[in-house]
């Protein structure tokens, strides 16, 4: 009977539970529709403030004013601002994200061949950055007030205070044009095995890391320095629990939520650096694509460009507070 009744309320608390998730997923997205429409219109703003007429830009300046004016027309670019962003939001609303003239390609499309490359380097940057971030950060915290923990902070200082594209720079001088030791332009080519994609994602992973790793080791020191010096941490001691089982089974768990929190704000920080660190280093990414738009004035390439890198970071961001919850069921979502 009493299983029975233990079965039931295990039933009914998941089943809140999940119930809650639904109410946060839909919550998230009704609060997706006025945050994009804001990105949408700012990045429409200031798309037009750029200096320089597109159709030149596409055309070249040898083009007759003819074809530029046509080409103007086809972009809409011939009628008002109101007129432009009343059809751009158009063609959204029937999922048409426009044309890109400069690579003569859907906009869509073009973002969907590109992405898995920027995704790819994102992943693999802050797991690293994760790994090495979070070891280093547990190491200081056990070894607090030491010269391990005062070497740590260092190390986490320098790498949060450093920016993208200085270090990007450094690795290329350093390891590529003095030691001659990893490649510095391009992705690699699977025909020649996954080794060579490896080692041109070595640098540009490496840079991509090195301020999340260095925010992942000063959170996860400070949050395991405050649950090591609690009371149940001081109960496991006391029964003979292992040091290690003590660290890695008991207090890391507890010390991951705040650790969840810092990952979304790393995501969209890493995606927003890649874009920098792409062009540094030539990785065909989403980075590569939006500088090209620029310099080529492609309007609709860079609003679909934003629009989508907005998108990605709602959703990043409701995985993170579903994650939250379940690391830490005391959460109620806002």
């Amino acid at each position: 009977m009493k299983c029975s009744c233990r079965l039931c309320f295990s039933f009914i608390i998941c089943q809140k539970r999940g119930i809650f998730m639904v109410k946060l997923i839909l919550k998230r997205i009704l609060q997706m529709i006025p945050t994009l429409l804001i990105v949408v219109t700012i990045t429409f703003c200031l798309t037009r403030m750029l200096p320089g007429d597109p159709a030149v830009a596409i055309l070249g300046i040898e083009a007759t004013d003819e074809d530029i004016e046509a080409l103007r027309a086809e972009m809409n670019l011939d009628k008002s601002l109101p007129e432009q962003y009343v059809l751009y939001l158009e063609d959204l609303a029937h999922g048409d994200f426009g044309y890109s003239y400069s690579y003569r390609q859907d906009v869509l499309g073009l973002i969907i061949s590109r992405i898995p490359n920027t995704i790819s380097l994102t992943l693999v940057a802050l797991a690293i950055a994760a790994v090495i971030g979070t070891s280093l950060g547990i190491l200081a915290a056990v070894k607090q007030n030491t010269i391990v923990d005062y070497i740590v902070m260092l190390l986490a200082l320098v790498g949060v205070s450093m920016p993208n594209f200085w270090m990007a720079l450094m690795l290329v001088l350093q390891f590529s044009v003095k030691m001659n030791l990893l490649p510095v332009m391009g992705m690699g080519d699977m025909s020649k095995g996954i080794g060579d994609v490896v080692i041109h994602m070595i640098l540009p992973c490496v840079c991509l890391a090195s301020t999340p790793m260095a925010t992942f080791a000063r959170t996860i020191r400070s949050s395991m320095v405050e649950t090591l010096s609690s009371d149940y941490v001081r109960c496991l001691r006391a029964r003979g629990v292992r040091e290690w089982k003590v660290i890695c089974l008991h207090s890391l768990k507890n010390a991951l939520p705040p650790l969840v929190t810092v990952l979304g704000l790393q995501i969209a920080g890493t995606f927003t650096g890649a874009i920098i660190t792409e062009g540094i280093f030539s990785w065909p990414g989403m980075g590569t694509m939006i500088n090209t738009a620029i310099n080529n004035r492609d309007y609709s390439l860079i609003q679909g460009a934003v629009l989508f890198s907005a998108i990605m970071f709602v959703f990043c961001n409701m995985l993170v507070d579903i994650a939250y919850m379940i690391l830490n069921p005391k959460v109620k979502g806002a």
